[in-house]
């Protein structure tokens, strides 16, 4: 919940590692060769939330009003603070491509708060500040360059959300959103408690005080809920309509996914460097599905929808994202941004 609310290579890690899980029947997956390569962002803010566009465009984003960017796979990284945001923790970005992105701010009241740039960083506007004191925002995503959506905790026993159609010009509250649990909010600490796919699907992690999963197929005019069986839940990722997993943020790190589209759900196992997961995403386009999960004890990858896991390292991480099996990165503590592949 809120609560929690480059030039020069440093180490390299490599994996030989062959996976355990083949499928019964068809093709044996390839062997992993996993390559975490240290990079330097250049900025010693925490960074909270990433979003590859390509292999060679991506934005990060932190605490201290901190942006960072690259168009070179992170060999070369331009870091910036929002002008006025100072004190602000950017906990999640969405970037369209290398000069277009948005910026979610957390906090209670004003503090939570959307900005937008056009022209790479050199300007920010506000779109986007929370008028009640209640509210306190903490993920959003967009389906395209003009819809998106926002969540917030709860709010009077409702969930909270907004919604854009024309690229954050304009947001307004969603007319229709679930009933909530007493104190039930989302976790602000990566920029997954939300994920969107084609067609007005969206799914929101409201990870406390029980998890559940709220889930809509209509650019969010009507939800469905559904309860997972784990205590707590970070992060929810889905790989197509069917296919997701959700992982915990309790000291078990547990997980549950589903084959199903959410109407029945599996628990898994949990990364094996404890803590609890702050963040969790599908390899984009990995030959086999594969999940690769950050929290505070480290950075871990499981081709079997989290029933086993591989542990790369124990840094400390919030955040991960990818744009191919070849190019993904993880960011944390200290402007930590480590570039990941071989999936």
């Amino acid at each position: 919940m809120h609560q929690l609310k480059a030039h020069t290579t440093r180490c390299v890690l490599l994996f030989c590692l062959a996976t355990a899980c083949a499928p019964a029947t068809g093709t044996p997956p390839a062997p992993v060769n996993v390559t975490a390569v240290e990079q330097t962002s250049g900025t010693n803010a925490l960074l909270i939330a990433i979003s590859p566009v390509t292999e060679n465009v991506v934005w990060a984003s932190g605490t201290a009003g901190t942006w960072v960017r690259t168009e070179d796979g992170g060999t070369t990284w331009q870091t910036g603070r929002v002008p006025g945001a100072d004190t602000l923790q950017f906990r999640d970005v969405h970037a369209l491509d290398a000069n277009t992105a948005w910026l979610l701010s957390i906090g209670n009241g004003d503090q939570s708060r959307i900005y937008h740039t056009t022209d790479g960083g050199k300007t920010w506007a506000l779109q986007f500040t929370n008028s009640d004191p209640a509210a306190f925002f903490d993920c959003f995503d967009f389906w395209d360059a003009r819809h998106g959506i926002a969540v917030s905790d709860a709010v009077n026993g409702r969930t909270v959300m907004i919604e854009t159609t024309d690229g954050g010009a304009h947001w307004t509250p969603l007319a229709s959103t679930p009933a909530a649990l007493p104190g039930e909010g989302s976790f602000a600490a990566s920029g997954t408690c939300l994920v969107v796919r084609s067609g007005g699907h969206a799914w929101n992690a409201a990870g406390t005080p029980m998890a559940r999963l709220l889930h809509t197929s209509n650019y969010g005019r009507s939800w469905s809920v559904d309860t997972i069986p784990l205590v707590a839940i970070s992060s929810v990722a889905f790989r197509d309509l069917r296919h997701g997993i959700v992982l915990g943020t309790d000291s078990s790190a547990a997980t549950a996914s589903t084959s199903d589209g959410g109407k029945t759900w599996v628990r898994g196992g949990a990364p094996p460097f404890g803590q609890g997961v702050y963040g969790g995403v599908y390899v984009t386009g990995a030959r086999t599905p594969t999940v690769v999960a950050v929290g505070p004890g480290g950075l871990a990858w499981s081709r079997d929808d989290g029933a086993t896991w591989t542990v790369i390292n124990n840094n400390i991480y919030w955040s991960v994202g990818f744009a191919s099996p070849r190019a993904g990165w993880a960011v944390g503590a200290r402007g930590r941004i480590t570039r990941l592949s071989g999936f």
